[in-house]
């Protein structure tokens, strides 16, 4: 009798069961605490944004559980909602360009809470964290393409599974509660993208979902929860479902010991990812014009998947930030009347000068970059300026955000709610994280206390 083959889900159960980090060195592990310490600094920032506070007041008072920024606890999977909705506020979250996904605002959340809700070493943590965005990075790599993306949220269909698979990790679960953890998450899977046309605010709450449905599946599966092992290649699971076809013959994880959280990049600009590199092409240009420079027109070329999503060739009229913040023609039209890359761009939606050069843009995909992508996702703009000149710029690739502008990142939003001496203390924290005896802390770091010298009380 021949052996039976594990389905999608069994084989990452085993995987994940028996895996041994150390042979992918380093570095995974350090990019690591740098998504952290980024998908902390927006949090903090977003603290008193609108959905932030929505998400803050819908959950229940008390639990395991801290709120990020705030002077109350919750359950497990309640603060594992509202981190998640903080962490998304800003749209400056990590981007893995591959999957289409935002891996980071579902993973970190997840960790932190079920963190506090069992005792777990900081190491693990962190190798839950590189296995959370592995296998996130990994399905949405097979499943996504620009039609898919059209329709659902990346980020909603495949977080909760890269996120139960870390935390069924970090709770060292057996491989088949891994395999239960990943099937149930996959059941959660959701989010769809007609929040770009309405300039809705479903977006910001699609981590939230997608994390307290993560911690849920993990908790279910601890417990003993039967997921379906064919969750992925069935015929109803989740690629016949979403892709309408067949899952691939297999998913491998570290393929050729490589972790697909290096593939992940930290935005510089708090915008729509197909809008980064296209801004920074804007900011170069922009630097070098002479104070006054009259524009005359701009031509704005990006991969067709840039060009595609849901929201990013949108010429107004723009009721909300979010709009602005996914159209790639405001975001280069305000980097060219401000000479700047800050959320102060997207302040004013009625700016003269941004909807005049909106109104002479053209969006354009370009059958040489969409070849590129999305091993790189770059964009060309050109000018035509009133004295007759044509500047021009061609970028291969968006540049992220360095780990310095991270950090100084995260000292400054950090430091505004809970004082520069405790935004200290969580970085150390981080930086020596694979020390920790218990990862648990550091949720609890990122609440005030009487002792923070920034401001408390936020409920």
């Amino acid at each position: 009798m021949g052996s039976i083959v594990p389905t999608h889900a069994q084989a990452i159960g085993q995987v994940i069961a028996g895996i041994d980090l150390s042979a992918l060195g380093r570095t995974p592990a350090d990019k690591g605490k740098v998504c952290l310490l980024d998908f902390l600094s927006c949090a903090f920032e977003a603290i008193d944004l609108e959905w932030s506070r929505q998400a803050r007041a819908v959950i229940g008072m008390g639990g395991e559980a801290h709120v990020i920024g705030a002077a109350k606890t919750a359950s497990a999977a309640d603060a594992a909602f509202v981190n998640a909705v903080a962490g998304h506020g800003l749209v400056r979250e990590d981007m893995h360009a591959a999957s289409i996904s935002h891996h980071g605002v579902v993973v970190w959340p997840t960790l932190l809470a079920l963190a506090e809700r069992q005792r777990v070493t900081g190491s693990r943590l962190i190798e839950a964290a590189i296995i959370g965005y592995e296998v996130g990075c990994r399905i949405g790599r097979a499943l996504f393409d620009a039609e898919l993306a059209r329709l659902f949220r990346p980020t909603g269909l495949v977080g909760p599974i890269g996120a139960a698979a870390g935390g069924a990790y970090l709770l060292a679960l057996d491989q088949r509660q891994i395999a239960s953890a990943l099937a149930l998450a996959a059941n959660a899977s959701g989010g769809l993208n007609q929040w770009p046309h309405s300039g809705g605010s479903d977006m910001y709450f699609h981590p939230g979902h997608a994390a307290r449905s993560a911690v849920t599946a993990v908790l279910l599966a601890q417990q003993g929860a039967y997921g379906s092992r064919d969750i992925f290649e069935g015929e109803a699971g989740l690629f016949a479902a979403f892709a309408r076809r067949p899952a691939p013959g297999a998913i491998a994880l570290f393929p050729d010991g490589q972790a697909d959280i290096l593939n992940v990049y930290n935005k510089p600009a708090p915008a729509c990812n197909f809008a980064q590199t296209a801004c920074q092409a804007a900011l170069r240009l922009a630097v070098d014009l002479p104070e006054g420079t009259m524009i005359n027109a701009v031509h704005i070329r990006v991969p067709r998947a840039a060009a595609y999503y849901p929201g990013c060739d949108f010429t107004g009229p723009f009721e909300r930030p979010l709009q602005a913040k996914m159209s790639i023609q405001f975001g280069v039209a305000a980097v060219l009347a401000n000479r700047r890359i800050a959320e102060s761009n997207y302040a004013r939606l009625d700016d003269p000068e941004v909807l005049r050069l909106i109104e002479v843009s053209r969006l354009e995909s370009s059958d040489e970059l969409s070849a590129a992508f999305p091993a790189a996702q770059g964009a060309e703009l050109e000018l035509e300026l009133a004295n007759g000149r044509r500047p021009r710029i061609s970028l291969a690739d968006v540049t992220p955000a360095t780990e310095a502008e991270i950090r100084f990142r995260f000292r400054e939003a950090s430091g505004a709610v809970l004082g520069a001496r405790r935004a200290k203390v969580i970085e150390d924290f981080i930086d020596n994280i694979e020390k920790q005896p218990n990862a648990g802390r550091l949720a609890g770091l990122c609440a005030p206390t009487r002792n923070s010298a920034g401001p408390t009380g936020l409920t």
